[in-house]
């Protein structure tokens, strides 16, 4: 007898999420751990390769000794407690031996990327002041776009592909990030929410070719994101996050809580 817990046992029953039983109830030690279950359910089942469970009882995960929870929750070990097994999700990850593709063409460094909706084509934005468009099929280029003076930081293709918006020092300081207005609330897609250093955010509608500013924030904006709900979210170095509505460009809720910078929205 290792210890006086070893020598004393829990009438158990193993069933799966669907409450079928694996075998029949078994007396287990008190000291018996989400470890030593892992055993036991990998040899009832049979697994050629170990997998990882973990386990639950009364819909609480079990991170002790049997012997443990009995005690804490008052539970009698005279008592068959029924203990569900749940299989955790397992992610093998396969290490990369060599790279698919090389697409070379800018000649300075590239700083944003973005795919087209329908996967065919994407674009990238340098260094060097440019926009390329790439066939990712051939694997070639199809345009390179010119006209920003600095680098371009971000870009963001419409939802509905027809248009690709690309940033750079637009506002007073650089540009931070670019949103375009879901498809399912405008299509097709006319409007985007760029993001700035300067604090603000711009409205921009590529048909009426309007803008509205979106003022408030006391620091750099660091993320915008225009919210399925019609909102536009920023975040930023002010350690705020912004709700606006977007007709007008009013402020309608201030996010305060976070310690430090906000620095993305998803």
């Amino acid at each position: 007898m290792e210890d006086e817990a070893a020598g004393k046992n829990v009438m158990c029953l193993l069933t799966d999420p669907e409450d079928n039983p694996l075998g029949k109830a078994m007396y287990l030690p008190q000291n018996t751990g989400p470890q030593h279950l892992q055993q036991i359910v990998n040899q009832l089942l049979n697994n050629e390769e170990k997998l990882p469970y973990t386990f639950y009882i009364a819909d609480k995960e079990l991170v002790e000794s049997l012997g443990e929870y009995a005690e804490k929750k008052k539970i009698s070990v005279e008592k068959v407690l029924k203990i569900v097994y749940q299989p955790q999700a397992i992610f093998r990850i396969r290490p990369v031996h060599r790279c698919s593709a090389t697409i070379a063409g800018h000649s300075e460094a590239v700083l944003s990327v973005a795919f087209s909706p329908d996967g065919r084509q994407l674009a990238s934005g340098s260094g060097d002041t440019t926009v390329r468009l790439w066939d990712l099929n051939t694997q070639t280029p199809l345009h390179t776009c010119t006209g920003h003076k600095n680098w371009v930081l971000c870009i963001a293709w419409s939802p509905d592909g027809k248009h690709l918006i690309s940033g750079s020092k637009g506002h007073k300081k650089w540009i931070t990030g670019i949103s375009w207005e879901p498809v399912h609330l405008s299509a097709p897609c006319r409007r985007f929410v760029s993001a700035g250093k300067d604090g603000d955010a711009r409205i921009w509608d590529v048909k009426l070719k309007k803008c509205t500013c979106l003022s408030g924030h006391t620091l750099a904006i660091t993320c915008v994101k225009w919210g399925g709900d019609g909102f536009i979210y920023t975040g930023s170095q002010d350690c705020t996050i912004k709700v606006w509505e977007t007709t007008e460009g009013k402020l309608i809720r201030e996010l305060k809580g976070h310690g430090h910078w906000v620095n993305t929205l998803h």
